[in-house]
């Protein structure tokens, strides 16, 4: 039989290790969205309540939470490449 299959190498992982490997990767980029997301809309309401307070235009109140969204975002893409 050693002829034809070699023996296993211990340093080198199986296929279903690198499976279970890729999926706690996933598994951990996954939380960072979520972690993400609930920390988004409190700070969108709490954006929209002070704007709203000081009595800011509309439009530029859009442009804050548009702000605070594409931070958010890059948090979540820099997140990944950690």
């Amino acid at each position: 039989m050693d002829s034809i299959f070699h023996p296993l190498d211990v340093d080198e992982p199986l296929p279903r290790e690198l499976i279970q490997e890729g999926w706690r990767q996933r598994m951990c980029e996954i939380r960072v969205l979520e972690i993400a997301a609930a920390l988004y809309l409190p700070a969108l309401i709490v954006v929209m309540i002070v704007l709203g307070s000081l009595h800011v235009n509309p439009m530029f109140g859009f442009v804050v939470m548009a702000a605070v969204f594409g931070a958010f975002l890059i948090y979540v893409l820099s997140a990944r490449d950690r």
